[in-house]
């Protein structure tokens, strides 16, 4: 480190100043840092704020906000990300319902002890789950904590307008918590954490159902997109937008939703 800062001081000025933006960029986080400003304005409840180097909890706590490395390999990514890591792919929220790029995967790269500090583990302890009155007139649980069941209220409120064709692609729902793991990461799913529900089955395709062993995956969607507006305009990210596509699956992530919407 010291003959790096001794080269580091003999560069002329101009040339610092790039290193050094190059160097922020590449090996962690800033106190202006957008992505960790997302993150703090999405779970204001939990989050605090963020120095140069990591997330600082309101309970006092601090998490280290890890690198974003652009090397890291897309299958480390799904298993291991750094909490900068989960802002790799912009989240093209607004945007017309299309085939993704391959190992467009916006929102699947999560750290886990974050999302654990902002919900809790279903593995040690009991998440806190609340009744949320869905389109069809039926009782789902989600949790409360940073105000997801109340944004999936509204969401609720949005699709009983739409007309029946594009309703009925809503329910019956397919599920909101199950304590379990991601079926190809084996890190926890978003629906672990109360924080995730499955539309109607009956609409639903599923990267895993459509690959059957091809090596570029057939991309394939039924839900409407009235639907995933509602969703989007309300925190959550849609599955559909994913190469490894779940089109039943919304999941709460306000943070990845903070930029312009995408013009269709």
């Amino acid at each position: 480190m010291r003959s790096t800062a001794r080269r580091f001081a003999r560069l002329r000025r101009p040339n610092r100043a790039l290193l050094s933006a190059a160097l922020l960029i590449a090996f962690g986080a800033r106190a202006g840092d957008a992505r960790l400003d997302a993150l703090v304005a999405a779970y204001p409840d939990k989050i605090a704020g963020h120095d140069d180097k990591a997330i600082l909890f309101r309970d006092g706590s601090r998490m280290d906000a890890g690198i974003a490395d652009p090397g890291k390999p897309f299958d480390l990514l799904l298993r291991d990300a750094s909490i900068l890591d989960q802002f790799r792919l912009a989240y093209p929220r607004g945007a017309a319902l299309a085939p993704p790029p391959r190992d467009f995967d916006p929102g699947r790269f999560r750290d886990e002890p974050l999302f654990a500090k902002l919900y809790g583990d279903c593995r040690e302890a009991k998440i806190d789950l609340v009744p949320v009155t869905w389109v069809d007139g039926k009782a789902l649980f989600f949790t409360k904590a940073n105000g997801a069941a109340a944004h999936l209220e509204a969401v609720a409120a949005e699709i009983a307008n739409f007309p029946t064709a594009v309703r009925r692609a809503a329910f019956p729902v397919a599920g909101t918590y199950s304590c379990r793991p991601v079926k190809d990461t084996g890190r926890l799913s978003m629906h672990a954490y109360g924080a995730a529900i499955d539309l109607n089955l009956k609409y639903s395709n599923y990267w895993l159902w459509e690959a059957k062993g091809a090596v570029n995956i057939p991309y394939r969607n039924r839900m409407p997109h009235e639907i995933v507006d509602a969703f989007e305009r309300h925190g959550f990210i849609w599955g559909g937008r994913w190469y490894h596509y779940d089109t039943m699956h919304f999941e709460y992530r306000p943070e990845l939703l903070a930029g312009p919407t995408t013009s269709r």
